[in-house]
This record gives C-alpha cells, structure tokens and sequence, in this order.
C-alpha cells in the first residue's frame, strides 16, 4: 500500500473526500514528524508508539573496499507495535 491507496482507504472508511482524507493524513504524519523532532514520543494506544533513539558514531567498513570508515552519531525514529495491532496482525 502507497500513500495513494492510503489516502483512498481513508476516504472510503471516513465518508471524507480524497482531497480532505489527504490533508487529514498529512496534517498527522506532520505532527508526529514534528513531536519527534521536539524529543517527544507519540503513544496511539492499541496502535503503537512512535519515539527516537540516539544511535552513538561508531567505525564501519566499506563492504566494497574493505577500508574503515567513520559513522556520525544520529537520531533514528522508532516504532513500537502495540498489542492490538500485533494481535491484528498475528490473526
């Protein structure tokens, strides 16, 4: 599924337009993005949880070459199913 089919599934479950289901989707994928940014978590429960993780610089290899290279510490984004959505899954 693409954003595309996303957007029309939502449209059909929620009586709403593909234009208003889109703009709805955006307006949500735009505050989790900038609740993660701010260090924040979001919690949908049954859902899952949407947080961030601080991931240290560390040395690797380039698989091509074999020669080491340098990775720079980041912040990765992290989903966490919640039991719902894993049960749903699972079924």
């Amino acid at each position: 599924m693409n954003k595309g089919d996303l957007v029309d599934s939502i449209a059909k479950q929620s009586g709403l337009t593909k234009s208003d289901a889109a703009k709805a989707l955006d307006a949500t994928l735009d505050s989790i993005t900038d609740t993660l940014k701010s260090g924040d978590k979001v919690t949908l429960p049954g859902f899952g949880t949407f947080s961030t993780s601080e991931r240290s610089a560390r040395t690797g290899r380039n698989p091509q070459t074999g020669k080491e290279i340098q990775i720079k510490a980041k912040t990765v984004a992290k989903f966490k199913a919640g039991k719902n959505l894993a049960d749903a899954v699972n079924d």
